[in-house]
């Protein structure tokens, strides 16, 4: 946050003494607020109409009560939002996630960052985030499926495929996804494109869950292209071993990258010769069936650092695809020290501000998440073209558009993030969606 202007300070200090103030929307705010303000200063139309203003208060935020009953026949209550960003450019799109640490300062957040990350896929997507405080965790399958259907009983009226489409988040996976979709069809006597990340017999993509991983490779291959490299021979660091992680260790091997580990949040999966396409499958296998990594197969090649992350080991590329904040400043002094030449978020805010400050000031280009894993909210907008066009693409033609929206996201993001000689990713992701979502907001009035 060093480099707030007394512009970007007027602005957020008008926010910090609002009586509804909310640290994590605030701090999305700021770091959005402190490239973009001038940018809007110096553009009439822009200015007039107030866009960043506009922006950091949603359309609309809608609370619902969610009551169901437990396999004991017990009422349960729980509390559920939906935070409507901006639909300037097209339907609400965002994820829906099932947590008890839910909060409406999180969603708020969340949508402001989603608003940002759609714009820049160039899909006619808006912004939107949603979630209910229900824990899922111990269970069963009967009551999150009375859960999904008795949330959708509140939500279903401000869903559908021109006005919100919803998708997974954490703990909504394509099951749940199909228990809130069949509770809309149901309310709604209806069938159309509502969710995404829906299961392939009823309107589902091929691509949905490599998107992301997959995504975040090619934007890195753009970024080493920039520098006149490739990922050819280059040591990368990946944490994490979701689908996020493993399908980004996978492409990244597929084009020629040593990728050198895996983890969980037991420790680090370390292949010193590099993780082969079999060692991938046995980790995504292992994660489906909910067992641990920490003894693998002898003829893998694998060796499991119990405790340890995977950010000490020499690298040329990291890519932190676990969870938010996970590498932290000490962790980015460590790889600056051991020759770091780039890093790409893959997950949503990994970099804790401390590891941030470390890689600006030692000049290690970062992509931001709003740029670097749009692949998945990307293949999410394929789905929705798919479903309107009432047909069904195959995986290769949805990898090829993948990689060409990467392609244009890398360079718009460049395009306004050059300064001083060097190319500032956030900086010029912040624009590039601003710009999109701005001149939209413009152009169609004060409402």
């Amino acid at each position: 946050m060093e480099r707030r202007d007394a512009l970007s300070e007027l602005f957020l200090s008008e926010l910090a003494t609002n009586p509804d103030f909310e640290p994590n929307f605030y701090n999305a705010l700021a770091e959005v607020a402190q490239d973009v303000l001038t940018i809007e200063k110096n553009d009439k139309a822009y200015a007039a109409a107030r866009v960043l203003a506009r922006l950091a208060v949603p359309d609309r935020i809608l609370s619902f009560r969610v009551t169901w009953a437990d396999d004991a026949g017990e009422v349960q209550v729980n509390q559920a939002w939906r935070v409507q960003t901006s639909n300037a450019i097209g339907p609400y799109k965002g994820g829906l996630r099932f947590h008890p640490s839910v909060t409406q300062d999180t969603l708020k957040f969340l949508g402001f960052e989603q608003c940002f990350k759609n714009a820049l896929t160039g899909l006619p997507m808006g912004g939107a985030k949603g979630g209910a405080d229900f824990n899922p965790r111990g269970r069963s399958r009967q009551e999150i499926m009375r859960f999904c259907q008795a949330l959708m009983a509140q939500m279903a009226p401000f869903i559908g495929p021109d006005q919100d489409v919803p998708a997974g988040d954490i703990n909504v996976g394509t099951r749940e996804v199909g228990w809130l979709f069949g509770a809309w069809r149901q309310r709604r006597g209806m069938f159309g494109g509502a969710f995404t990340g829906k299961g392939l017999s009823f309107g589902g993509s091929k691509m949905r869950v490599e998107a992301t991983g997959f995504g975040v490779v090619y934007f890195v291959a753009c970024m080493l292209a920039e520098m006149g490299t490739s990922l050819e021979g280059k040591r990368v660091l990946v944490s994490g071993k979701g689908n996020v992680a493993t399908h980004a260790a996978q492409k990244a091997v597929e084009e020629g990258a040593k990728v050198l580990t895996l983890s969980d949040t037991g420790g680090t999966l370390l292949a010193e010769e590099g993780l082969t396409l079999d060692a991938i499958a046995w980790v995504q296998a292992r994660k489906d069936a909910g067992e641990d990594i920490a003894a693998p197969p002898a003829e893998l090649g694998l060796r499991y650092l119990e405790g340890q992350t995977p950010w000490h080991i020499p690298a040329d590329i990291a890519l932190p695809c676990a969870t938010q904040n996970e590498l932290d400043q000490s962790a980015a002094e460590i790889l600056r020290d051991n020759g770091l030449m780039l890093l790409a978020e893959g997950a949503n805010m990994p970099l804790t501000p401390g590891a941030s400050r470390v890689m600006r000031l030692a000049g290690i280009a970062v992509a931001p998440g709003k740029a670097a894993n749009a692949g998945g909210v990307a293949v999410s907008g394929l789905e929705m073209t798919q479903n309107a066009q009432r047909l069904t693409w195959s995986a290769a033609r949805v990898d090829e558009t993948l990689r060409d929206i990467m392609e244009r996201i890398h360079r718009a993001v460049v395009a306004e993030g050059r300064v001083d000689g060097r190319i500032d990713y956030g900086r010029g992701a912040n624009i590039a969606a601003y710009r999109k979502l701005a001149d939209a907001i413009t152009a169609q009035g004060v409402l």
